[in-house]
């Protein structure tokens, strides 16, 4: 089911996946060897995969890609956040995998539209004709009348606490894409030789189909929450990205807070009209995989889900705030009136 809608040839869809860096790290371990090089084609990926390539020596010695002798390049973006084509084809011819992250990490950015990673993935294979386009789909799924698998990509990687697990699937993730690859994931998930004949899934599959049955609906009401909090952001003098009157590529809406007090703010309003943990007040933490404290709100009856009314940022300038998801949007609609309040008009 998952293949078919996802537009593959094959998909591994397993509770063992325990987040999308998870998802993603078994899927790069699986399809990249000693002497393989990864391209990252849109410039540097979310925080908590530079761990696990190995990036500016963290992780150093915990089994990272580096660590296993896999080498990693880079196509950074250009300064209004566009693919740098030209150097894409310079990189492809000497690397394995070329990855394409499509949701903005903590950048300013719109999340990559799927005409923008056709042609991210048509470069790259124009140059290296044997390269494996790979998509971190995380926040994108059902945004689109299409996936990624549908626009040039040969792997694509989510979370089943994020869009397609539609705010019921407990845990999980999924690898969709060419038969082949997916089976290379599935040896690394398991063990070589075994690969999808195990599968330990206990109670969890009725709650992944459910999900997944409800995912496009609770991916509009999420995007309608979107929506919402940009013309309300814009109305107190914010700049959200995407505008309210743009394309929305994934679920998320990114603002510059102003200032830590703000930021903090925000995410103690939405956590306070959560339907889970409401009377908690979140403070700026370390975090695994990132490199400067980190505030979080997410009141969800899933941990770690961010399809549910959820926020977070990093505490460095310009405090950008990062609000993502929305079972409902009556609900979610309070959330955000709050968050605004507690934000910028406490007073």
């Amino acid at each position: 089911i998952f293949a078919e809608v996802m537009g593959a040839e094959d998909a591994l869809v397993r509770s063992q996946f325990q987040s999308g860096t998870h998802t993603l790290a078994v899927a790069l371990f699986g399809l990249l060897r000693a002497g393989d090089t990864l391209l990252a084609a849109t410039g540097r990926p979310y925080d908590t995969l530079e761990g696990v390539i190995g990036l500016d020596g963290k992780g150093k010695g915990t089994g990272t890609l580096m660590d296993y002798g896999i080498r990693y390049d880079e196509a950074p973006l250009k300064d209004d956040f566009t693919p740098d084509y030209e150097l894409i084809a310079q990189k492809a011819p000497g690397a394995k995998v070329c990855h394409i992250q499509r949701s903005r990490g903590y950048l300013q950015r719109n999340a990559f539209d799927l005409d923008t990673i056709r042609r991210v993935a048509d470069t790259a294979r124009a140059a290296n004709p044997d390269i494996i386009v790979f998509v971190d789909n995380c926040y994108g799924e059902f945004t689109q009348k299409e996936e990624p698998c549908q626009a040039g990509a040969d792997l694509v990687v989510g979370s089943l606490i994020k869009n397609p697990g539609g705010g019921i699937a407990p845990t999980g993730g999924y690898i969709a894409g060419r038969k082949d690859l997916v089976e290379l994931c599935a040896y690394r998930l398991n063990a070589p030789g075994l690969g999808k004949e195990l599968g330990c899934t206990l109670e969890t599959p009725r709650d992944m189909y459910l999900g997944f049955y409800y995912a496009p609906g609770v991916v509009c009401e999420a995007i309608k929450t979107a929506i919402y909090a940009q013309c309300l952001l814009e109305l107190v003098g914010k700049k959200p990205i995407p505008r309210y009157c743009e394309a929305h590529n994934d679920i998320v809406t990114c603002f510059d807070a102003g200032t830590a007090d703000a930021l903090i703010g925000f995410c103690r309003g939405v956590q306070a009209a959560s339907p889970v943990d409401s009377y908690a007040a979140p403070e700026p933490s370390p975090e695994p995989g990132y490199t400067d404290e980190v505030i979080m709100a997410s009141g969800s009856f899933t941990q770690g889900s961010t399809i549910e009314l959820s926020c977070d940022g990093p505490l460095r300038e310009p405090y950008t705030c990062y609000l993502q998801g929305g079972l409902n949007f009556a609900a979610s609609r309070a959330g955000v009136l709050l968050a605004v309040q507690n934000a910028y008009f406490k007073d």
